[in-house]
């Protein structure tokens, strides 16, 4: 795949830059390919290097001393990703990112973006909101597991998926998203048999169908109720 200089205007972090640039951010810029599983980078490495996905999706997560996981988010093509090398000399990667489908990126050198960002103020800017984002997010999920039971936690993850990811089959509603049921219970901080009985009730109601590693969303609007607390 040959990447283009408007192919790369819809990063967030490039969205204001010249096309020069670009073309300086392409010519340093090497592709890389994994398959299902691998992993772009590993949670304690040096974050040499910053990502822009290019095709696939890939999930960033957080792994804690006794092995437990935290799937943080959910990247997307033309998303970047691992860039606070770029921010912060020695920096290390804070999480793994692995690859939920066979995906390819553009991998940059960490030190490179940083030196265009002392000379073109609109780089650092946008980087920052892109890194506000995440932080507004990640806020957003701590009070849901702070205050909300686990159904509207359960659901509020998927409307987010389906933000992210989803795939519309029907022109009228049904969404189909790609991913484990264990990747559902690390974002909602709850077990898988509790994801399971969750998602089981929901089939029965007709609002979702489900199946190995999918999950078609059939009444978007139930899942709006259950998240808004309206359902009881």
């Amino acid at each position: 795949m040959q990447i283009k200089i408007e192919d790369l205007r819809q990063v967030v972090v490039f969205r204001n830059t010249s096309d020069d640039d670009l073309d300086q951010i392409i010519q340093n810029s090497l592709p890389r390919s994994l398959e299902e599983g691998g992993y772009f980078f590993l949670q304690g490495d040096p974050a040499q290097y910053l990502y822009v996905l290019t095709a696939g999706s890939v999930k960033l997560l957080q792994t804690n001393p006794s092995g437990q996981q935290v799937n943080l988010r959910t990247i997307n093509p033309w998303q970047m990703f691992g860039a606070l090398g770029a921010v912060r000399r020695q920096a290390t990667y804070p999480a793994s990112a692995q690859a939920l489908e066979d995906s390819t990126a553009l991998a940059m050198e960490s030190s490179f973006l940083h030196q265009m960002m002392e000379t073109r103020p609109y780089l650092s800017f946008d980087l920052m909101h892109l890194m506000t984002s995440y932080i507004q997010e990640m806020q957003e999920r701590y009070r849901e597991l702070a205050t909300e039971r686990v159904e509207q936690r359960i659901a509020r993850a998927l409307l987010r998926l389906t933000a992210q990811l989803g795939r519309r089959l029907d022109p009228e509603k049904d969404i189909e998203l790609s991913f484990s049921r264990q990747d559902l219970a690390e974002m909602t901080g709850t077990t898988l048999y509790t994801v399971s009985r969750t998602l089981s009730d929901w089939e029965r109601r007709g609002i979702l169908e489900t199946g190995r590693e999918r999950v078609t969303i059939c009444e978007p609007h139930d899942l709006v109720q259950i998240a808004e607390g309206l359902d009881e």
